[in-house]
């Protein structure tokens, strides 16, 4: 008789006393079987059976995949503006302001100096479609979403949808085609709402949000996506990290994301990231491409839960904006330590370059200075302005420049800046108010 055990056949064979036993004297002596008698008979080969050679993590993949798949989101969108490919975040200094909506000088010209990525540009994993160069014509670009309600709101990543002159979205297993406009937008947070126009309630499909906080090394992740155009793809990996921290959004702000080595790749941005109960755990949102401006093994999705706390204003049609102080500056940290001590600046704050007219910073009486000077190493600086030691207390340095401090306050709020003025270290009060900082700054 064969027994079927984790797909490999065991056999047990009933033998016959003749077979095992020899009679002596009227005794009973026990010989041991022979090799051959353990062979089983041909005849008893088994047949392959699928479900046993499925192994437990199979199944739950595939199960997964199975649930989610429907609320998976296609998303197609034309521009005649702006050309589809996903602008790279490479290691040059973008001139559009730096972390947390404040211009960092040219004193860093690599976002990510100081980080394991220096040096290294990113891909925003998200636009597939169009060419290089000035665009002509309309461009077509791809990307990912996926239901998070009833209604039929679709969360993807702002830059997907950004500039967009029309949007279409296609569901799983259907054919057809719907605009879509969108809802709200949060561009730091690389965010929107979209919500499809006449879509049959029957095709709104809501994956599950999940829990992002408390994720481990490990534990298995699932990507679902467009990665190249080819629609409706499943990736699959671990968590590698839940400890990175990486610019996001269209000011760069560094923000705590998901790190995962589940291939992501152009047009896998905006999908679920999804763990082994089919809940969404992230939102596929950029790659370390190695130059290659394809998945090189690093992807990165943000967290769920920045998602869901920001969803009902998103739902109620804002666009989400964080505060900036409206100022330019030089992080000292990323600056050479020897010309650093040669000038008599500190080790590390955020040295004033400019400050722009009518900004929370002017009205607080912040002050840049006028000496400009040319390091060692070409790096332009202007010298004599005021430099931010530290936020609500927390000083400034490479882990924690000015815009990440300032990232998660809010409009109203009173920021207590400690800062170093002609030699001497002082207090400076700043109320955080509307303010759009020029888009050439």
């Amino acid at each position: 008789m064969a027994l079927g055990i984790g797909g490999v056949a065991v056999y047990k064979h009933n033998s016959s006393p003749s077979q095992t036993a020899q009679t002596q004297s009227g005794q009973t002596t026990l010989v041991e079987a022979s090799l051959a008698q353990a062979v089983p008979a041909k005849s008893a080969v088994p047949v392959f059976n699928p479900v046993h050679a499925k192994t437990e993590n199979e199944r739950n993949t595939v199960d997964v995949v199975r649930a989610a798949q429907d609320g998976l989101v296609y998303v197609s969108v034309q521009s005649g503006t702006k050309t589809a490919t996903a602008p790279q975040k490479g290691s040059g200094n973008s001139g559009k302001g730096q972390q947390n909506g404040d211009s960092q000088g040219s004193g860093q010209a690599d976002p990510f100096a100081g980080t394991p990525f220096q040096g290294m540009p990113f891909g925003q994993g998200g636009q597939d479609g169009g060419s290089s160069g000035t665009p002509q014509g309309p461009q077509r670009g791809t990307g990912s979403g996926f239901f998070v309600d009833a209604k039929g709101d679709i969360l993807t990543n702002y830059h997907v949808v950004d500039g967009a002159d029309t949007i279409t979205i296609r569901v799983h297993n259907h054919p057809e085609t719907y605009t879509a406009k969108v809802i709200g937008t949060a561009p730091d947070y690389d965010l929107a709402l979209i919500r499809a126009d006449g879509l049959p309630k029957n095709l709104i499909k809501p994956i599950p949000l999940g829990n992002s906080d408390g994720l481990e090394p490990g534990l298995k992740a699932i990507a679902l996506g467009a990665p190249f155009d080819l629609d409706f793809s499943v990736t699959e990996g671990i968590i590698s990290s839940n400890a990175r921290t990486i610019p996001v959004g269209t000011r760069d702000v560094n923000q705590s994301v998901i790190q995962t080595d589940a291939a992501i790749n152009p047009g896998n941005s905006g999908g679920p990231l999804l763990d082994s109960s089919g809940q969404v755990i992230g939102i596929n949102t950029q790659i370390l491409s190695g130059g290659s401006d394809q998945n090189a093994g690093v992807g990165f999705a943000i967290p769920i839960n920045t998602a869901k706390s920001l969803l009902p204003r998103l739902e109620a049609g804002s666009k989400i904006t964080t505060p900036v102080l409206g100022l330019r500056y030089a992080d000292l940290s990323g600056l050479d330590s020897a010309a650093l001590k040669a000038l008599n600046l500190p080790s590390s704050g955020a040295l004033v370059q400019e400050v722009l007219p009518g900004s929370p910073a002017a009205k607080a009486g912040l002050k840049a200075g006028t000496q400009k000077i040319t390091l060692q190493d070409g790096t332009p600086l202007t010298l004599g302005g005021d430099v931010i030691l530290s936020v609500n207390g927390k000083l400034i340095g490479q882990n924690n420049s000015l815009q990440s401090a300032i990232f998660g306050l809010n409009l109203g709020d009173i920021v207590k800046l400690s800062i170093k003025r002609g030699g001497k270290v002082t207090e400076l009060s700043v109320k955080l108010s509307e303010f759009a900082p020029p888009t050439n700054s």
